[in-house]
């Protein structure tokens, strides 16, 4: 399985760099090509004479060096592997991940690169634990970084608890795992919608909602994590842009079924985005004035139906199309009536009523509503259940033989 592929193995400062160096020999084993990049606290561990002895490839250390610039740059050393793996990813490196810095030829690279990412956590429990640290975990998990670890036991500073990096034959796995189930849905076209949208009352107010973006923009990065070619239509958000995908911004939901219909034809489409039902029949030219105190009124009409509109396609029709059914009560039933009123295959129906933190929140708890029937999935983060959709998707799509 992994013969043949590259990986760029970023190594960081910290005890368990040691472990590099048999992660390493475990992937050449395995026939895998492997170039590595020490960070400055990794070469006080580890020596770059033991890597390229056991890489069989020059080790690279400094982003400043003329030589390494002029045989392989920092840009194509991110660019040219399958994988890069950081193992192990101390504090201060996912710090730095998290924040977009470049201030070395690690962070550098990590930024630049368009492949995957894996990291294997190394550090103190109390460092692991610190509110900043998880912070930054939240924060590349959100942008679709792998992790792997880290496990709890006996650490180098002779205290006990969780900040161990997984052990080189754990790494190997979710390696393995990744290209295993990493390109399931290589080949296929997605469309997915995130986000509110705004329709104007005036060039300062419109009407919205409180949708974040999270939940839409997780499930696109998870169906690019399994190779799908994923096109995105965000409306003002306040997540990040996911890597890996082509991004279309809008606003009103006119402009996103704009967006949706030049986006197609696709095999699967999941509408995420919370689409206001309504918008100002006019929307004023200039800035609505108090007029004796008494509010405008608005005269307000529906807004176009994306969902129906992309069932109703015919021959462009998603092979798969899916959408959301946010509720604040009667939520499976309102569901059921949902999936067969806007002729979509699935229905992921959600609990947005106030208390439960769904909007805005990092945590979900959705129902898999189809012909087939229900499926409650356990409360989860919003990026584990748009990797288990993502997974439910590659399913459908490619059925086990």
């Amino acid at each position: 399985m992994l013969a043949g592929k590259r990986i760029l193995l970023v190594i960081s400062g910290g005890i368990a760099a040691y472990k590099a160096l048999e992660l390493i020999r475990r992937l050449k084993d395995r026939g895998v090509a492997v170039r590595a990049i020490l960070t400055r606290g990794g070469a006080e561990f580890i020596t770059p004479l033991s890597v390229a002895a056991l890489s069989g490839e020059k080790v690279f250390t400094d982003l400043f060096s003329l030589t390494d610039e002029s045989e392989m740059g920092h840009i194509r050393l991110s660019r040219e592997a399958d994988l890069v793996v950081v193992a192990p990813a101390s504090a201060d490196l996912i710090a730095k991940m998290a924040a977009g810095l470049a201030d070395d030829l690690a962070t550098t690279a990590l930024l630049a690169t368009d492949k995957p990412v894996m990291i294997a956590p190394a550090m103190n429990t109390m460092m692991w634990q610190n509110a900043a640290t998880l912070a930054n975990i939240e924060t590349l998990a959100r942008r679709g970084i792998l992790r792997v670890g880290p496990a709890a036991g006996d650490l180098a500073c002779g205290e006990v608890g969780e900040g161990r990096m997984a052990e080189p034959a754990e790494i190997l796995d979710a390696i393995e795992n990744y290209f295993r189930t990493g390109a399931r849905l290589a080949g296929r076209v997605a469309l997915v919608t995130s986000g509110p949208t705004y329709e104007a009352i005036d060039p300062v107010r419109f009407l919205g909602n409180r949708s974040s973006g999270r939940q839409g923009h997780a499930i696109a990065a998870a169906l690019a994590a399994l190779g799908a070619d994923v096109h995105l239509v965000s409306g003002p958000a306040s997540e990040p842009d996911p890597p890996g995908v082509r991004i279309t911004h809008v606003e009103s939901a006119r402009e996103m079924l704009e967006a949706c219909l030049a986006a197609l034809p696709v095999e699967v489409a999941v509408c995420a985005a919370a689409v206001a039902d309504w918008r100002p029949a006019e929307t004023a030219p200039s800035k609505l004035k108090k007029t004796g105190g008494a509010p405008p009124k608005l005269s307000l009409i529906a807004n176009p139906d994306i969902l129906r509109t992309l069932a109703d396609a015919g021959n462009r029709r998603p092979r798969l199309l899916i959408g959301f059914a946010a509720e604040t009560r009667d939520l499976i039933q309102n569901a059921i009536e949902k999936r067969k009123k806007k002729g979509c295959d699935w229905i992921l129906a959600n609990d947005v009523a106030p208390g439960t933190g769904t909007f805005g929140g990092t945590e979900n708890r959705v129902h898999l509503v189809s012909e087939a029937g229900v499926e409650d999935w356990e409360p989860a983060s919003k990026r584990a259940i748009a990797d288990r959709l993502a997974q439910r998707i590659a399913d459908h799509l490619q059925p086990a033989a």
